[in-house]
């Protein structure tokens, strides 16, 4: 496995990813508790991170040590916080020049607040975010560099990408159809919106969709599917129903839904591969935010590799698992080797 260093430079890489959606600077704020409206809870920490879905997918797949090329499609403002992104994610041997950055537009921001063992709460300003429209990115520059995956992330936040036209197609659409055009294999994720035209919106794009790659509640958003009851216990029965339309809805090679507790696998003429997730000591959890986005690197990373299912899937719950150990979206992610050693601890192999 190349270091980090390696794995980004020169031209002799072989293959590629590039992520493209949403870039977001994030300042995480840990508070003391979460109060009610009117009080005052102590920020005990602040932390300063880039986020959304290409930002953090792209990071992560950095971080482990993905052996090719990787490259951020996306917009951004023209200011300080666009400065951020682009140095963050260029210090990791990212390529930027598929960032936009716009001159009437701010960069999108969010502020997350954390309470440890807690889900997070986000507070979201999509400023260049949501002024991307399927005509500012062009996969075939990308597919002509010798690219190979094609990520878009998140559907359901980008507004340019996910509003439906009077001919019935979204940005996302053909978006996703131009990148398959030129040859790139085309892996989506959502965001757990409320919009109640989720399933609409994020439908007219899964017929252009080789991987999908989502939350067990963006599945059951997207479908009508009841994947938790009223208990929030887990429903494998729904995620079953949610898989199985999705493909049915146009998904191509692969529906991967992922919640905290297991992942379901599923593909054309074929059972669906279940793998459970690995336990993780509650005390242990600095932050959930990014876990999502940690178990998609990965998936991708295998994909790219022509991994075993079993083992991709294995590997997204070890980065998913790591990743929870950070206060932001990326600073909990080791490298592959890291991940493949958590693998063996799990699953030794007997004499």
């Amino acid at each position: 496995m190349r270091s980090g260093e390696e794995a980004h430079g020169g031209d002799g890489q072989q293959g590629g990813i590039v992520c493209a959606g949403n870039f977001i600077v994030d300042r995480v704020h840990t508070l003391s508790y979460w109060p009610e409206q009117g009080n005052l809870a102590y920020i005990v920490h602040q932390d300063l991170g880039v986020g959304g879905g290409a930002a953090n997918v792209v990071t992560d797949l950095a971080s482990l040590g993905f052996p090719g090329r990787l490259a951020a499609a996306g917009c951004i403002g023209a200011d300080p916080d666009g400065e951020i992104v682009k140095a963050r994610l260029a210090n990791a041997g990212i390529n930027v020049e598929g960032l936009l950055a716009l001159a009437d537009r701010v960069t999108a921001h969010t502020h997350v607040m954390n309470v440890p063992g807690q889900n997070r709460t986000f507070f979201y300003h999509g400023g260049a975010n949501d002024a991307l429209t399927d005509a500012l990115i062009s996969p075939a520059i990308f597919a002509d560099a010798g690219y190979r995956l094609f990520y878009l992330g998140y559907l359901m936040l980008l507004p340019g990408l996910d509003q439906i036209g009077p001919d019935g197609r979204s940005g996302a659409s053909r978006l996703l159809e131009a990148a398959r055009r030129a040859g790139l294999t085309t892996c989506v994720d959502f965001v757990s919106s409320e919009d109640p035209e989720f399933a609409a919106k994020v439908g007219v794009a899964l017929p252009f969709c080789d991987f999908l790659i989502i939350n067990e509640m963006e599945a059951g958003r997207a479908t009508g599917a009841t994947v938790r009851d009223a208990k929030g216990e887990l429903s494998e029965a729904g995620l079953l129903e949610a898989g199985e339309r999705l493909l049915a809805a146009g998904v191509t090679q692969g529906v991967i839904i992922h919640a905290p507790e297991i992942c379901f696998w599923f593909a054309p003429d074929t059972l669906p591969v279940v793998t459970r997730s690995r336990p993780v000591d509650p005390h242990d959890i600095v932050s959930t935010v990014g876990a999502g986005d940690a178990f998609c690197a990965a998936v991708l990373y295998g994909l790219h590799e022509n991994w075993p299912v079993e083992h991709i899937c294995a590997v997204a719950h070890a980065a998913a698992a790591r990743c929870l150990a950070g206060a932001t979206a990326t600073d909990g992610i080791p490298s592959m080797r890291v991940l493949l050693e958590d693998m063996e601890e799990m699953n030794p192999v007997s004499d």
